[in-house]
């Protein structure tokens, strides 16, 4: 072999700008985590509209793990709005479709409606990010991350009534203010919502993305993120947006067409 000549995957890699090449694993992460979200709210549909005792225990056992790989999700989300033409546009038009979600979902299945889920959240980052991005170009990389993580656990508990430091909110925000700033994770004991992220404190976790993807875009990221690994799950996180507007019907299309076979077999 001449020594002289790349090895063709090699080479193939080089033929590929470099830029592009960093995105590879950042697909293939983003992939896993929809899976994970995928196989999470199948359990889900299980347990909590079909009663079934097997969908309840996988759930239990994998809701420690739920908002790891969302935060991975949401993280991901944030690192690619460096490379996005227009995040006002990618923004208005996902938030378009999370309204369009909650209206399928309080007319057809109002036991498990979807009032400020994953969609609404990242929409509204989104245009967040584009509203910022000129001040956020300002703040060197460290600091921003620093500030990200402070900010992430000061309102980490928002949910519950406090701040960093145990600092109590007014609970008149939470029971007298009709749900209105459940987007801020300020809502009442009887808010449900089947599918929640509020801005609060998950919006630190989105930025905190935005800030170690200026490092993606200047090619600080190291080489073992080059190299495609799964294609499965970088052509899935490629998909992200799709699957997830697509997997629950099919959850629950599978689900009930499964319940009415087994109907079927005991009459």
């Amino acid at each position: 072999m001449n020594m002289l000549c790349p090895p063709p995957e090699q080479a193939v890699m080089d033929s590929i700008p470099e830029k592009k090449q960093r995105l590879i694993l950042l697909d293939e992460l983003r992939g896993f985590a929809v899976c994970c979200m995928v196989f999470y709210h199948g359990f889900y549909s299980l347990a909590s509209i079909f009663g079934l005792s097997i969908g309840r225990d996988l759930l239990y056992f994998f809701m420690p793990a739920e908002p790891w790989f969302a935060g991975l999700f949401i993280l991901i989300s944030g690192i690619c709005c460096n490379f996005s033409h227009s995040n006002a546009v990618r923004g208005a038009k996902l938030l378009l479709v999370g309204l369009a979600v909650t209206l399928v979902t309080c007319l057809i299945l109002p036991q498990e409606r979807i009032i400020f889920g994953i969609l609404h959240f990242l929409s509204l980052s989104m245009l967040l990010c584009a509203l910022l991005q000129p001040l956020c170009r300002r703040i060197p990389v460290v600091w921003g991350l620093v500030l990200n993580v402070l900010l992430y656990f000061c309102f980490w508990k928002i949910g519950d009534g406090l701040l960093f430091f145990g600092v109590s909110l007014p609970r008149s925000w939470y029971e007298g203010c009709g749900d209105w700033l459940c987007p801020l994770g300020i809502h009442s004991s009887t808010f449900f919502s089947s599918d929640y992220f509020p801005l609060l404190p998950w919006v630190f976790v989105f930025f905190f993305g935005v800030f170690l993807g200026r490092l993606a875009k200047e090619g600080k990221f190291p080489r073992f993120f080059a190299a495609s690994h799964i294609p499965f799950f970088a052509f899935t996180g490629r998909h992200a947006l799709l699957i997830y507007i697509l997997h629950q019907p099919v959850i629950l299309g599978i689900s009930y067409g499964v319940q009415a076979l087994l109907s079927l077999g005991r009459g």
